[in-house]
């Protein structure tokens, strides 16, 4: 114990200077993040964009405070870096290689903006909505409710459907009767059902194609258009609904005959 009060009070001066080093960059740090966060308030930056200047400025202040601190005990950082490097600098350098990707295409995504905080993507096969854009990760939140932390270097990899940045987008549902229904029935069934559904907009009006021919039943296919992006998967099932309901007010089958086996 006496050992240790000397080492103290030998570098007394050393440690009391490191603690005022904290001190007065706990205070910039402060005072910088405050600026940033106004410059956010006021509408000047974006949310993620504010968060990635905050955390860079954290980094940086954090940096030269441990550079700082190591000065004053003779501790250079040629000589921690030759330390780690004999410990684990394979590890740590692999780790650095992904971190510093991801912090890469975390840049380009904040730059190049395919989607903004509160956007709601399509993204493998499922909607979600963007929570937060940060410089490793990019988080969302699925419609079950189920946050998801994607790093930047996957998500540039992936295709995105942006729906937010659309204020009017196509929906579509196929159905496939015999080729015994009328057809002009059919496309009147398929527009009452568009009708029926209150969200779906009346102008650009819905309108219904001949899509394909398969083997036992045309396809017929009803398109519409919405501008409520929030609720497009309700919306969808709505539609199917409605059309559900129509084909069976009106006795028209949509189902798709198949074809029997031989025994």
């Amino acid at each position: 114990m006496d050992f240790l009060v000397d080492i103290v009070l030998a570098n007394f001066h050393r440690v009391l200077f490191s603690v005022a080093i904290f001190v007065a960059a706990y205070i910039v740090y402060r005072l910088f993040a405050r600026e940033v966060m106004k410059l956010k308030d006021r509408k000047r930056l974006e949310e993620h964009i504010a968060f990635t200047i905050v955390r860079f400025g954290k980094w940086i202040i954090g940096l030269v405070v441990f550079s700082a601190v190591l000065a004053q005990f003779d501790i250079t950082l040629g000589m921690l870096s030759a330390v780690v490097s004999l410990v684990g600098g394979t590890i740590v350098g692999f780790a650095a290689i992904n971190t510093v990707g991801n912090a890469i295409a975390g840049l380009i995504v904040m730059t190049s903006r395919p989607f903004n905080v509160g956007d709601r993507i399509f993204f493998k096969g499922q909607f979600a909505d963007i929570v937060s854009i940060d410089l490793i990760y990019t988080k969302m939140v699925t419609l079950d409710n189920v946050l998801i932390s994607l790093p930047n270097q996957e998500l540039l990899k992936s295709e995105i459907v942006n729906y937010q940045s659309e204020k009017v987008v196509r929906r579509h549902v196929a159905v496939t009767p015999g080729y015994e229904t009328d057809r002009e029935e059919m496309e009147k069934a398929l527009l009452e059902a568009a009708g029926a559904v209150p969200r779906v907009l009346k102008e650009p009006k819905p309108y219904v194609w001949v899509t394909e021919f398969q083997d036992y039943a045309p396809e017929y296919t009803l398109y519409v258009f919405i501008d409520d992006i929030g609720g497009l998967p309700e919306i969808d099932s709505e539609l199917h609904k409605a059309v559900l309901d129509t084909c069976r007010i009106r006795k028209i089958d949509i189902s798709t005959p198949m074809l029997l086996k031989q025994v």
